[in-house]
């Protein structure tokens, strides 16, 4: 097994290591087949214990496929369809079916001012409907704002229950303050409460709920599968998309520091580091606009094996980061030129599936 499951994080408070920014089509590209293309925004999936797949569209639907037949499912709460808004992640709990729920976060109306925040929720499943819906957390205050929603789900080994949620378009409001939402990453109990270990817990004023803070717009979070730590990537502005490894109370620093710049094209600032900010594992200038994020732990892809897979939805490719030694040695595009990427997950048996959009969910063929 490659040493990305026996890396040892050495971050320093400098600039962040950079072993390679090029990137290369990689020779002899996978091909794929189409599990379902009901979806056209397949924004997250997620796998029940009998294979079958749970997949949403960012319009606000939830699909299930099961044995080469794709029912909608029911039972969704209305979501704020607009712009980056909609139906984004799902997650099956870890335990199902002995703990029957399934979690979706998804950009919702609900609360003061007009326009919408990112909520979290989680219901059962019966007969192609949701049911015992609860909503187990909601950001606020409501925006029009129509970007940076985040968000993903994922469980670490011990349980607990984590959510990103982007800043919402207002960099210098939320995301250095822990009294706000968005900009955040947020630690919760299965069944949506707080733990009273989460490190803000006992601030005045804070939202409880943060387990760390400074991030810009997080669509890619996955449990790391041999040290368990909870890795994220997150949307820089042009330049600076991140991969970042979580930290509990740890400040990630946007918008103090960042190795992006303006879409116009004017500095934001001319700090890439502080000592009390963390620097990322990676970043990528250009950006590449990353969605979705799996680690690979098959041998059905010997080449692929022990390394990491990021969406890119402004290339319409699939990045594999090739990690030795604690460093992207190698960038390869897989995947190539069919369509935005949007998600990407390892399923139980080995298989790698990813969501493109105007295609659908499609499993990623091994090569003979």
């Amino acid at each position: 097994m490659k040493s990305i499951y026996l890396f040892i994080l050495l971050i320093t408070m400098g600039a962040c290591s950079q072993k390679d920014t090029s990137i290369h089509p990689i020779a002899n590209d996978y091909e794929y087949e189409v599990i379902t293309d009901k979806a056209d925004v397949p924004w997250g999936f997620d796998f029940l214990p009998d294979q079958s797949i749970l997949i949403t569209d960012r319009s606000g639907q939830l699909f299930h496929y099961h044995e080469g037949k794709t029912t909608e499912i029911s039972g969704i709460p209305e979501v704020y369809n607009e712009n980056q808004g909609g139906l984004l992640d799902i997650k099956v709990h870890p335990e199902y079916p002995q703990k029957p729920w399934i979690y979706f976060s998804y950009s919702s109306t609900q609360g003061e001012n007009d326009g919408a925040h990112t909520a979290l929720a989680r219901a059962q499943l019966n007969n192609h409907q949701l049911v015992d819906l609860e909503i187990l957390y909601k950001a606020s205050p409501n925006t029009k704002k129509g970007v940076h929603f985040g968000s993903r789900i994922a469980f670490d080994k011990d349980g607990f229950l984590y959510l990103t949620i982007g800043e919402r378009g207002q960099r210098d409001v939320n995301p250095q303050d822990i009294a706000q939402d968005g900009g955040k990453v947020y630690r919760f109990y299965e069944d949506g409460s707080i733990p009273k270990s989460n490190p803000f817990y006992d601030e005045p004023n804070a939202r409880k709920a943060i387990y760390s803070y400074g991030h810009r717009n997080p669509q890619g979070m996955e449990l790391h599968p041999e040290t368990g730590d909870i890795w994220i990537h997150e949307h820089g502005p042009r330049g600076g998309d991140e991969i970042n490894i979580i930290k509990k109370g740890a400040n990630y620093g946007w918008p103090v520091i960042t190795y992006g710049i303006n879409y116009s094209g004017t500095e934001i600032t001319d700090e890439t580091s502080r000592p009390d900010m963390e620097q990322p594992f990676y970043y990528w200038v250009p950006s590449i606009a990353p969605s979705g994020m799996t680690f690979v732990k098959s041998d059905l892809y010997p080449h692929l094996d022990g390394n990491l897979l990021v969406g890119s939805l402004k290339f319409v490719y699939l990045e594999h980061l090739i990690i030795e030694n604690n460093q992207v040695q190698k960038r390869e595009k897989i995947l190539m030129n069919h369509g935005r990427l949007r998600s990407v997950k390892q399923g139980p048996q080995g298989f790698i599936y990813a969501g493109i959009e105007d295609i659908g969910l499609v499993k990623i063929l091994p090569k003979e």
